[in-house]
């Protein structure tokens, strides 16, 4: 490791665990800082323009993203969720809210047309106004979505890290420049393959009770996660009580990517859903179709491209990887 990677990654974890400055909208910006923002704009294409190529080129189907809906993640029973408020509208009569993530749609386009999927999804997650100095959370996001019909949580782990290390390897290559510019080239390392994989139980005896926060600030490679306790559609073994899913941890910026073998079954899911509160009449259709058992085994995952994106260019805050940030407890103009 290089002495600038060494000391990048010193200063990424000073600023992670202090209040950051936050983001300037994009009119109040200098000479210099739209420059900078310029070239993280121009990281950012490169990044997409890889992903969605590499994910076509693996025979997944672009599908566009759901706005609004009346089925959306409950985010509940997860225990890392952090929601100041749940946004609800009426669409001609009807009550629908905005995308929280994808999985309920996912899942069932996975099931019936989609065997393998991506989208670009945009959410909407009113975090708590507390959350808004971290420099890790914004109160809208995009992720790169995506499920496969019959996988494995192995097979996606793995489809994972050939990918990003693909990424980091092709944006050496291709943004040079860019790199160089925001001070990451020399800092920025192709990960290890294969990640290493803890389950939250040894990250959390390993790195204490707030493991999730020691353990983005000491790892200097992503790190899995495994066997969280979560919604309702993450696989569950009654029997033994363990989750088949998987969270992605990046240096600094945590939590990255969140993903699982999902539930199938209509008895499992009703059970699962009562058990943690999660009001049914908001999955009608998808709880229709698993009972006719029109749902079939998938695995998939959801990629934060902002964290990813800052992970990259070393930003202070990750509304900085948006051209007009959206900051917990701050609305601006534009």
């Amino acid at each position: 490791m290089t002495r600038e990677s060494v000391l990048t990654r010193k200063s990424l974890s000073i600023i992670k665990t202090k209040p950051v400055r936050l983001p300037k909208p994009l009119e109040q910006l200098s000479k210099e800082e739209l420059e900078r923002k310029q070239c993280i704009s121009k990281v950012m294409t490169f990044v997409l323009k890889y992903l969605s190529s590499r994910f076509i080129d693996c025979k997944f189907e672009w599908m566009l993203p759901v706005i609004f809906s009346k089925s959306t993640d409950p985010l509940w029973p997860d225990s890392g969720v952090s929601l100041e408020k749940r946004i609800e509208v009426e669409i001609y009569g009807n009550t629908v809210r905005p995308t929280l993530s994808m999985i309920v749609h996912k899942m069932v386009a996975c099931s019936l047309i989609h065997p393998k999927l991506f989208t670009f999804s945009p959410n909407v997650r009113i975090e708590r106004i507390a959350r808004k100095e971290s420099g890790l959370h914004t109160y809208e996001f995009t992720q790169l979505d995506f499920e496969c019909r019959n996988a494995t949580s192995r097979e996606i782990r793995t489809f994972v890290e050939d990918t990003l290390c693909g990424l980091m390897l092709s944006l050496k290559k291709s943004a040079r420049q860019e790199l160089i510019f925001l001070k990451r080239y020399n800092a920025l390392d192709v990960p290890k393959e294969p990640f290493k994989i803890y389950t939250r139980r040894e990250a959390e005896d390993k790195y204490g009770k707030n493991w999730e926060t020691t353990l983005r600030m000491e790892i200097d490679d992503p790190v899995w996660i495994t066997d969280i306790p979560r919604e309702f559609y993450d696989f569950e073994d009654f029997k033994t009580g363990q989750w088949d899913n998987y969270d992605l941890f990046l240096p600094g910026y945590g939590e990255a990517l969140s993903g699982s073998r999902r539930e199938w079954e209509y008895i499992k899911i009703v059970e699962k859903m009562e058990r943690d509160i999660v009001d049914k009449d908001n999955y009608k259709v998808f709880l229709k179709l698993a009972k006719e058992r029109r749902i079939s085994p998938s695995a998939g995952a959801g990629l934060g491209i902002e964290r990813l994106v800052s992970l990259i260019v070393g930003a202070k805050h990750i509304g900085e990887t948006q051209p007009f940030p959206k900051i917990p407890g701050v609305v601006y103009d534009l």
